[in-house]
């Protein structure tokens, strides 16, 4: 499965007219007169804002090209603007189209062009799928069992694939080969239940793990960039574990209620993933080098700050340098370019700069305004925002196709919001929790990639999905409001 051929396809009304819509909303923030407390960059950068969120919502052109376009706006009408510094002469395109391709000088941006790597790594040496058959071997016939198993291989391989997509890529295929060598159909319950469960399970382990998708990137980036801060990965660990895990627990429940199959055990289906794993032959010299740099790796992640101090992406970028290198790595870049999914790097830089450029031009302090004043969260309690808030990024999360651009456009906005609170609270601690709540993306299968390479498998309907993503979304709500009300609270995130 090409996983880099995969598109979020929206038809109807706003598919087609999205980036029209979009073009005239901008144009009436460009053309209007100034608002009272906007400057000029400001307003036009709150209309570029807009056009984004439209054109994301609608999918009407890719990400990449929307990057692209966002760029172009960026530096065309902030560069026409006067001066944020000095009113009295124009930004300059140059300077504005600076601050529209900063994004790609992030920290941020260069672990998710590494994650692409390491990705590609898993595939080439076949160790994502060794894990996965190894783990699934040891699981035995019960249908309970082998579903858990599968949950547990998108668990393990979490902490050391960072993309949703390729791991639930990964993971598919084995569970494709099962059903075709058991003859089992592909559109029953049980085939229904293990691919739904790989990805609302994967979006699970989004949230827990903070290398585990780019939206979490993203949120980190602006912590860091705007509120001078960082979140280590053991911190962010030790935060949504606990939520994750129970989440995950409750989740597996639910659906095999909701999923359950015809039967409970599957005969046979030992000696299947037995003779799968035995096809991949004694393990390789380039899956040994891997594993050794995988490990290693992840030993740097969880002690960033504890045991020394490089950061995550620069830990993660020796990693790939360590990868490519001749006779010590295991790929070059003629193999690996070709297999990298540059799309998504490409619009993660503007996405990036996006916000960077709301928060610069004061935009995202004026939208903070408003919704404070419209919803009273200035003087709310921690709790009340958060639930507040957190409802807004998973309603809103319905119309987004990824969550990555969710991040890009509304992080900004979170911290504005926190920013202007007059009581006590933990701006940091409070993004992040906020942040948990822009990975849910469990209800449609559009609403994340992962679920849209599981909903490619063809092995059941979107109202299969729905069935446990409503229920999931729900508790899964309530579930953050009781952790930002005890452990966040008691662990100071609130």
């Amino acid at each position: 499965m090409n996983t880099n051929e995969i598109t979020v396809q929206k038809e109807g009304f706003f598919k087609k007219w999205g980036l029209v819509i979009g073009a005239i909303v901008l144009l009436i923030f460009v053309l209007m007169p100034t608002i009272e407390g906007l400057t000029v960059a400001g307003q036009r950068m709150i209309g570029i804002f807009l056009f984004a969120v439209i054109v994301w919502m609608s999918s009407t052109v890719s990400y990449p090209v929307s990057a692209i376009i966002i760029m172009t706006l960026i530096a065309v009408l902030l560069g026409t603007a006067p001066d944020i510094a000095d009113t009295t002469k124009l930004m300059g395109t140059s300077k504005a189209l600076k601050m529209g391709i900063s994004g790609f000088s992030s920290t941020a941006f260069l672990l998710v062009a590494a994650a692409m790597f390491i990705s590609v790594a898993m595939m080439k040496t076949g160790l994502d799928r060794r894990i996965a058959l190894t783990m699934l071997s040891k699981v035995g016939a019960k249908v309970s069992h082998i579903y858990l198993g599968c949950i547990a291989c998108g668990f393990v391989l979490g902490f050391f694939v960072p993309s949703s997509t390729a791991r639930v890529a990964c993971v598919l295929p084995i569970i494709m080969g099962i059903l075709n060598i058991m003859d089992i159909d592909h559109r029953s319950k049980f085939a229904g239940l293990l691919v739904i469960g790989v990805a609302q399970a994967d979006t699970m382990w989004n949230i827990m793990i903070q290398t585990a998708a780019a939206q979490n990137m993203v949120a980190v980036e602006f912590i860091n960039s705007e509120l001078n801060a960082t979140v280590p990965w053991i911190n962010w660990l030790l935060a949504a574990a606990p939520f994750s895990l129970i989440l995950a627990v409750i989740y597996y429940f639910l659906s095999m209620a909701i999923h359950k199959p015809s039967f409970d055990i599957l005969p046979g289906g030992v000696t299947a993933i037995a003779k799968m794993k035995s096809d991949l032959g004694p393990m390789t010299k380039d899956e040994k080098k891997l594993s050794v740099v995988l490990i290693l790796l992840l030993f740097f992640w969880s002690t960033g700050g504890i045991l020394h101090n490089f950061d995550t992406s620069t830990t993660t970028i020796i990693a790939i340098a360590l990868l490519m290198l001749p006779k010590i790595g295991i790929m070059d870049w003629k193999y690996t370019a070709p297999r990298i999914n540059w799309g998504t790097i490409v619009m993660f830089g503007p996405g990036i700069s996006l916000g960077t450029a709301l928060l610069k031009t004061e935009g995202a302090t004026w939208l903070a305004k408003m919704l404070n004043s419209g919803l009273g969260l200035s003087s709310a309690t921690p709790l009340a925002i958060i639930a507040i808030m957190g409802a807004f990024l998973i309603l809103i999360h319905l119309g987004f196709a990824s969550a990555t651009a969710l991040s890009s456009a509304m992080i900004p906005i979170v911290i504005s919001v926190l920013q202007t609170v007059t009581g006590e609270i933990n701006v940091v601690g409070m993004t992040m929790i906020l942040q948990f709540s822009c990975c849910f993306g469990f209800i449609f299968p559009v609403n994340s990639p992962q679920g849209m390479v599981a909903y490619g498998t063809d092995t059941f309907e979107a109202k299969d999905f729905i069935k446990s993503g409503v229920p999931i979304t729900i508790i899964g709500y309530l579930l953050l409001l009781v952790f930002a009300a005890t452990y966040w609270k008691w662990i100071g995130l609130v």
